[in-house]
């Protein structure tokens, strides 16, 4: 069953290095996959893959802590408190209905072309889903399991984390993987402006001399590291929610 996983995907390199072969495709728009194959093991072997990648998974990284951390605090408070959700929710609502790419012109004016708007974009790429599904995870929770564990006499603390928080974690980790997605979206932009590092700066190098198997190769890691971090984050749901048995595919 898990051979069947990986047979779509190499029809479809299958296919397109077909048709390039065949002249299809024209390899100044689209090379084929032997070329970017080629382009990967050149870059690879001098150094300048892996130092664009380390940059851009520091930034990615850095980006998700910090929103993560401050959407976790904010959802928290607004799921928990009644308080919190007056001054906290509306306000998040309302800036969620605004495209975060949107805002790049408004970041410059405020943190500049460096390191911080990159950093910002891909933190505000991660903030809205996970803070979204923590907030939806908590008050998803039935109000009679928290009624039921006050009469056995929990306090507020054991409360939240042996009903609230095992209760939310299925919510939280669908808001991680929705985040890291976004995050690296937030990230292919962010540095394609005024970069000097990193896999986008790369593929825009690469544009400027028409590079095409190098554009392609850019796309390609994107989307295996967000392959990667969503499998990684798959498998850790597995583990902590080992106690939960949900429907299988038959």
């Amino acid at each position: 069953m898990r051979i069947r996983k990986i047979i779509t995907p190499l029809a479809l390199v299958a296919g397109w290095e077909g048709a390039a072969q065949a002249g299809v495709l024209s390899p100044d728009k689209l090379s084929p996959p032997s070329a970017v194959l080629a382009a990967a093991w050149r870059l690879s072997a001098d150094g300048t893959l892996g130092l664009h990648l380390m940059e851009s998974v520091q930034r990615a990284l850095s980006g998700l802590l910090i929103g993560g951390v401050l959407a976790l605090v904010l959802g928290a408070a607004a799921g928990l408190l009644r308080i919190g959700d007056d001054l906290i929710d509306p306000t998040v609502q309302a800036a969620r209905m605004l495209p975060h790419l949107g805002l790049v012109p408004l970041l410059i004016i405020w943190v500049g072309i460096g390191e911080s708007l990159k950093i910002s974009l891909v933190a505000l790429g991660a903030f809205f889903p996970i803070y979204l599904n923590t907030y939806a995870g908590i008050r998803d929770i039935d109000e009679r399991l928290v009624e039921a564990a006050r009469t056995c006499g929990l306090n507020t603390w054991e409360r939240i984390r042996h009903v609230i928080l095992p209760g939310a974690t299925p919510s939280l980790f669908l808001g991680l993987r929705l985040a890291f997605a976004s995050g690296w979206l937030s990230l292919v932009v962010s540095e394609q402006v005024n970069g000097q590092s990193g896999l986008g700066f790369m593929m825009m190098e690469a544009r400027d001399f028409a590079q095409t198997d190098i554009v392609v190769l850019g796309l390609l890691v994107y989307a295996l590291l967000g392959l990667v971090s969503d499998l990684a984050l798959r498998t850790a749901e597995r583990k902590v929610l080992s106690w939960r048995r949900g429907l299988r595919a038959s």
